[in-house]
């Protein structure tokens, strides 16, 4: 099983970049995280946001294979505690297929990517910044990952 973090937007400040290096790094082999990058739309004052986002949307999907798991990052989801996290990532390995977490730009996801998601995930009832919410992602199956391996990490 391949983890995958399919989010819209690039060019992420370098603290961005070593701090999810950082927690994809620490992941064992066999749970290899990848990002996945979709370029952000250019956003004018006259943009047809609907539009926009629509492609971003396209264009994530077009990143997961048939057969994958799609799980959304949304503010209305569900959301997990880290023991919570930790047994969804066990029942994901058991399952076996790849699964891809899909963060969407400033205004949230393409309403294609909703309808194929099998779950979604709320990080926070917070507004979070993109930036940040790829961190905190590795970071939280990083630890999900210490919990289920009976590492010290959790603790």
């Amino acid at each position: 099983m391949r983890l995958r973090l399919i989010a819209v937007g690039s060019r992420m400040p370098r603290w961005v970049e070593e701090g999810w290096q950082e927690y994809a790094k620490r992941l064992p082999p066999e749970l290899p995280l990848d990002l996945v990058e979709i370029p952000l739309n250019t956003r004018g004052k006259n943009a047809d946001v609907t539009r926009l986002i629509r492609l971003e949307g396209e264009a994530m999907l077009a990143k997961v294979q048939p057969g994958e798991r799609i799980v959304t990052l949304e503010v209305g989801g569900r959301p997990w505690s880290t023991e919570q996290l930790a047994e969804t990532l066990s029942r994901w390995r058991l399952d076996a297929r790849n699964v891809n977490l899909m963060v969407g730009g400033p205004e949230g996801l393409a309403p294609e990517v909703m309808a194929r998601s099998e779950q979604r995930w709320s990080l926070s009832p917070l507004t979070l910044p993109h930036p940040l919410v790829r961190i905190l992602i590795g970071e939280q199956i990083y630890r999900a990952w210490t919990l289920l391996a009976g590492h010290p990490y959790h603790k």
